[in-house]
């Protein structure tokens, strides 16, 4: 449910309203706009609705209770009709704001990372990503350096100012991740790991939440609630390609279920072109292509020299093979009116 406090309400009406939630067993979430309070109401049964209802419409200056009918409540524009802006450090993502996350798969030495985060600084990317968590198909595989990696993300803050998004693959990664990353990735393969999920929320910290290789635009959305359900609502949804039958991509870019996830949902949603694509040759098409299509922004691989590189070589953008799509995404920014780029302060 929401419950739409009246113009007049004070905090003591909403703190009033608040008590008896929590008397009741129920969870909240408090959006604070210019006319209104809206209050979420977190774990209300279907069949007790209506009559909580009743009862909440005799506190003072309620001004309305609205029963949500989906199944994700906090994330859905039934909540919040305007879409959100959510901050990665100082870059925005979502109303217009579009914002670029680009840098290497793989965190593999400091050499390579502090190359990478330059050229792509230089280039107009508004945050940092690199791995150092790594799940892998294979056990052999490369897995991440761990916490040096994250010591070397942070150095490359420090030298660019970058904001800094990086995974956290368990829930033992979660502190550790939370100490030095301005945003925690949550993988495909861990959409729907819920006890990740709940403790990530639970950080406050801003949340990239990638649909699962298989996930409906639904069940997507519900992994967000399990987020938001903890009092975080600064989360980003990442499209990043589903399982098909089609071989010739590594997986499809759902552009359609991004836009229709768009029509559901509040939060801002960025695309994955480079883990969808699986080759660095569509990387930039379905850059422009999720543009195009609404995206708030986009995370690219890039590594200073992919053929070297230890993990998803094929799809990662030279330097300056990025620094040339950052000129066609600038083009295609002003003909759409988003704006690129860093904001100076937070709205």
């Amino acid at each position: 449910m929401i419950i739409v406090m009246s113009s007049k309400a004070t905090d003591e009406d909403v703190q009033r309203l608040v008590d008896a939630l929590e008397s009741r067993g129920y969870g909240h979430h408090i959006s604070r706009g210019v006319e209104r309070t809206l209050i979420g109401a977190i774990g209300t049964p279907d069949g007790e609705k209506r009559s909580v209802s009743q009862q909440l419409m005799r506190l003072a200056n309620v001004e309305r209770v609205v029963p949500i009918l989906r199944p994700y409540k906090l994330v859905s524009r039934e909540y919040q009709e305007e879409t959100s802006i959510v901050y990665i450090g100082d870059a925005p993502f979502g109303r217009g704001h579009f914002g670029v996350i680009a840098g290497p798969c793989a965190v593999e030495s400091e050499q390579q990372t502090l190359e990478a985060a330059r050229a792509v600084k230089a280039a107009g990317a508004t945050c940092l990503r690199g791995g150092a968590f790594k799940p892998r198909s294979s056990p052999y595989a490369f897995q991440g350096l761990g916490e040096e990696a994250l010591k070397i993300l942070a150095a490359a803050r420090d030298e660019t100012g970058l904001p800094i998004v990086t995974e956290a693959r368990d829930t033992s990664h979660i502190e550790l991740v939370a100490e030095y990353a301005d945003a925690i990735q949550i993988g495909a393969r861990n959409m729907q790991n819920y006890d990740l999920l709940l403790n990530v929320g639970r950080t406050g910290k801003p949340v990239v939440l990638k649909r699962g290789l298989s996930a409906t635009v639904e069940e997507w959305l519900q992994a967000a609630e399990y987020i938001a359900s903890e009092g975080n609502l600064n989360v980003i949804l990442c499209e990043r390609g589903i399982r098909t039958f089609e071989t010739i991509t590594r997986f499809t870019l759902d552009l359609a279920g991004m836009a229709a996830a768009k029509r559901e949902t509040h939060l801002p949603i960025i695309v994955d072109p480079s883990h969808s694509t699986g080759h660095h040759s569509l990387v930039a098409p379905m850059t422009l292509a999720g543009m195009a299509a609404g995206a708030d922004g986009v995370v690219i691989e890039v590594h200073p020299h992919p053929d070297r590189a230890l993990c998803d070589s094929a799809q990662q953008l030279t330097t300056r093979n990025f620094a040339r799509l950052m000129d066609r995404v600038r083009k295609l920014a002003s003909a759409l009116d988003v704006q690129l780029g860093e904001s100076a302060h937070k709205e």
